[in-house]
């Protein structure tokens, strides 16, 4: 199941019980691994538990929009998040289409993930359906929010 990481000792006797809350969302695999190891594994991190984003005073969780794309099998799996503000804040979703299967009408697809998206978040979204391998990959950890809000200089 997914969820957020929390390490912890269960084998230290005569010492605090202490837990390290990670805040980063994972599952773990207890399936005996191909290597021969019978423990089981971390899978790859998928997000952090405290990324909630306030746009347009709107609490917005990146795993709601990652869960509205997910469901749609001509998207790749692959998207960001991008937050802007003029005057408002603007909530721009990047997202791949998925490889070898392009869609035969993008402005319906790019219309039914909006409707997608705001019946979900309660927030208008504008969709950016872009071609395969075009989101900058990372080696680490994905980089799905860019906030280009500027804050107001304090004084």
């Amino acid at each position: 199941e997914h969820g957020a990481m929390v390490f912890t000792m269960l084998t230290r006797e005569a010492m605090p019980l202490l837990r390290y809350r990670t805040r980063d969302l994972a599952r773990i695999d207890w399936t005996p691994c191909p290597c021969g190891r019978p423990f089981p594994r971390i899978m790859r991190i998928s997000g952090r538990d405290d990324d909630m984003l306030i746009i347009g005073g709107v609490n917005v969780f990146p795993s709601q929009i990652e869960e509205v794309l997910m469901k749609m099998p001509e998207l790749g799996d692959q998207y960001q998040i991008v937050v802007e503000r003029d005057v408002l804040d603007k909530l721009t979703v990047r997202v791949e289409t998925a490889a070898g299967c392009p869609p035969a009408d993008p402005k319906a697809l790019s219309a039914r993930v909006t409707a997608e998206l705001l019946a979900v978040l309660s927030l208008r979204a504008k969709v950016d359906l872009v071609a395969p391998g075009t989101i900058e990959r990372s080696t680490g950890k994905a980089r799905r929010v860019i906030d280009l809000r500027k804050t107001p200089p304090q004084g």
